[in-house]
């Protein structure tokens, strides 16, 4: 990644810079999307956008100066091919902007914008015929910001979760994504992503209440399964009721729908999940998320 967009303006990622005064540093107000491109063009960015303004309005922060969403687009095919990319991992972020050292009761007015575009991941076709592993963390998801979880800068929760999921060599070895309880000891999410299980043809996620961030894909697959007739419930679950399921799947904007088919409890226990293989419905569910960003192909073999 050598070039980034700051504030409108393309320069060399190594150059970029903001205030030690912008409150995105000093107190971590300010939020972010990440999002991916399927044939050179962002999914679901109104989506993306509409969350990233509910946030701003939360926490004060002025948008009159963001783009909107034909804005963004062109900002984000400028940037793509400044980094010569095809297909991009897409990380936009707004910040509050410089204000005084101290705790401000008004709006801020100058955000800082930053736009960044990587190349997408490599993710193998076995990881969505076999699965990943899903390991039970210490670490508890801590109390959302207000009454909903925003996409924003304060990510030590998410690194703290992180490096304890490098201490397992288990799970690091199966390239495991963390599972995060809350306070009260019900499943919240994952580091990185949101979960859902099947149990008897019964969907079900956590609801928001437990703490967890209202993914943009999680909101889709919801939406999805309501169409397709499958009743998927929001409530409060534990570690035993994932543990029990049929299926279990993990949702994000950059990696889609992911089946898990290996748990791995604070014991280090292994337990396999829909006999190591992607579950009917989690393949069913995918098949139609990938009708809808075009990438779905007949020969997927899911």
């Amino acid at each position: 990644m050598k070039w980034i967009l700051l504030n409108g303006t393309c320069i060399d990622a190594s150059a970029a810079v903001v205030s030690v005064m912008d409150h995105g540093f000093l107190y971590g107000m300010g939020l972010f999307e990440t999002f991916r491109t399927y044939g050179g063009k962002p999914f679901l960015l109104e989506r993306h956008l509409d969350r990233l303004a509910q946030g701003c309005e939360t926490l004060g922060i002025g948008t009159d100066t963001l783009p909107d969403p034909y804005q963004l687009r062109q900002s984000i095919s400028e940037l793509m091919k400044a980094n010569g990319l095809e297909e991009a991992y897409i990380r936009y972020t707004v910040s509050a902007g410089e204000d005084v050292l101290g705790l401000p009761t008004g709006k801020y007015s100058r955000p800082s914008q930053v736009l960044m575009a990587k190349t997408l991941p490599e993710a193998s076709g076995e990881l969505y015929t076999h699965g990943k592993a899903l390991q039970l963390l210490n670490t508890r998801r801590n109390t959302p910001e207000g009454s909903v979880r925003l996409k924003s800068l304060h990510y030590m929760n998410n690194i703290l979760a992180k490096r304890e999921l490098s201490s397992y060599p288990e799970a690091v070895g199966l390239h495991a994504e963390g599972l995060m309880l809350n306070a009260d000891g019900y499943l919240s999410e994952g580091i990185v992503s949101n979960l859902f299980f099947v149990k008897n043809n019964q969907l079900y996620t956590p609801d928001t209440a437990c703490g967890l961030l209202p993914g943009i894909t999680r909101g889709l697959v919801l939406e999805m399964a309501a169409a397709e007739g499958l009743s998927c419930e929001e409530g409060f679950y534990t570690w035993e009721d994932v543990a029990s399921a049929d299926e279990i799947w993990l949702t994000t904007s950059i990696q889609e729908l992911v089946p898990v088919t290996t748990l791995i409890d604070g014991s280090g226990a292994l337990s396999l999940i829909s006999g190591g293989r992607i579950g009917p419905v989690t393949g069913r569910l995918l098949r139609l998320y990938r009708q809808q960003t075009g990438g779905y192909h007949e020969n997927d073999n899911l």
